[in-house]
Order: C-alpha cells, then structure tokens, then sequence
C-alpha cells in the first residue's frame, strides 16, 4: 500500500474515535506496519499480511478502547503479541506510561525494535508470563488500566488481569461480540479478585462488520494474595 494511501485511510478510521493524528504519528504507524509485514516474514507475529487488514483489523482496532483512558494512567497490555492494542494506542497516546506484557522473547525483541525505530517514549516491552510478573511487588495493584485483546477467556483472563490493577482502576477486555456465556462464568472469579462489572459497551468499526464487547471492570477491593495462582492453574482450573 502507498504511504499516501495509508495516511489517508488511516486518518479517516480514526475519525470514529476522534482522533487526530499528527504528521509524526501517521508516519509512526506506516512504520509500525513496515516492520510488522517486515519481521512477520521471519516470525510469526500475525496471520493478517494484508496492509488494509492490517489497518482495520490491528490499528483501527486498537482505538476501540481510547475514550476509557485519561491522560495520566498508566496502561499495561497483557499478552500483547506483536503489539496490540499497545502500540497503537502509545502512538495515539504519547502521554500516557505502557508496559506490554508477552511470554514470547522473540515477540519482545520486535517490540523493542519498534520502539527504538519509532523513537516511542515511557514505554516497556517486558518479557514474562502475567502470573510470575504479578509478585514483583511494585508491578502488583500498581495499574490504573490493565487491558487484553484475544487472549483467553473472560474467566481466566480476569485472574491474570485483575491483580495488577489498583484499587479504582479499570480492567479492560477486548472480546468479540458474543460473550454472554463467558460474562456468566466470569462472575465468580470477577467477585473473588476484587473487581465489579461497570459496563459491557459494543463497539462497530466504521465501514466494516466487525463488532466488539468492551467490558469494563472496576477494581472496588484488594485481590487476595495468593492470586494469580502459579504459571497454568487459571487456564487449567478457572476459578
């Protein structure tokens, strides 16, 4: 895809949002996309290979969750793979402090040379799983957002998720559209890790018929201390 030609669609998706880009930003992302289609010929960091996917479905995407975040939180993407939403959301939040979260080395060395070529500021690409990164003690309840695009379901995911926000925080989920099964058996794990359900929103992409689940969970307490439990217990026996 042409640079111009990317510019111009990019800036008419993020109208949706409200989003003004700058020059610098624009470019940000055509370069963001350049070495994403670049690295994903050596691994694989995404099945979507396709620029005008890439600019729907992964930056576009991303911005579904902008309006839940003010300009001093600080942001933690768990399970970020090559990026998303974190990214794409530092680039159109310069402000705000991130910290992307993979278990994957090789994805984290792509995120680093993301950051370093796009000249990103406050921002950390961690290598670690959620439940080993949650007991250094300044990580944990230390996240005034806590976000997850696609990474498990919502009742194991809120266990990785919800020890790391502070209490008044917000956990984030990125779900596709049909999610009223998950949200029933969330409910116990969401009440014993100190968290409430504030609201479930849908989202459709502009142009597009692609829809998502935006749910909000507000962090009202403490989670308890032996959660998250150790490294495969949440997946292989959700609370």
């Amino acid at each position: 895809m042409e640079e111009e030609i990317f510019k111009k669609q990019l800036i008419e998706g993020m109208t949706q949002f409200k989003i003004n880009l700058s020059e610098e930003q624009q470019n940000q992302f055509y370069q963001f996309m350049q070495l994403l289609l670049e690295w994903n010929e050596k691994i694989n960091l995404t099945a979507i290979t396709n620029p005008e996917e890439i600019l729907i479905k992964h930056f576009i995407d991303s911005m579904s969750i902008i309006s839940y975040i003010n300009p001093t939180d600080s942001i933690l993407d768990i399970g970020t793979g090559a990026g998303f939403p974190g990214i794409p959301l530092k680039i159109a939040l310069p402000q705000n402090k991130f910290t992307l979260l993979d278990s994957l080395n090789k994805r984290i060395n792509f995120l680093n040379t993301v950051i370093k070529e796009l000249r990103l500021e406050n921002i950390e690409a961690v290598h670690g799983r959620a439940e080993e990164f949650n007991h250094i003690p300044k990580k944990r309840e230390s996240y005034d957002i806590v976000t997850s695009r696609a990474v498990a379901k919502l009742n194991i995911l809120v266990e990785y998720m919800l020890p790391f926000v502070k209490i008044g925080g917000k956990c984030i989920c990125m779900k596709s559209s049909e999610i009223d099964e998950e949200l029933k058996q969330a409910q116990k794990a969401i009440d014993i890790l100190g968290g409430k359900i504030q609201n479930v929103d849908n989202i459709a992409l502009k142009n597009t018929d692609i829809q998502r689940k935006i749910v909000i969970i507000e962090k009202i307490k403490e989670t308890p201390k032996k959660y998250p439990r150790k490294a495969g217990m949440p997946s292989k026996e959700p609370i």
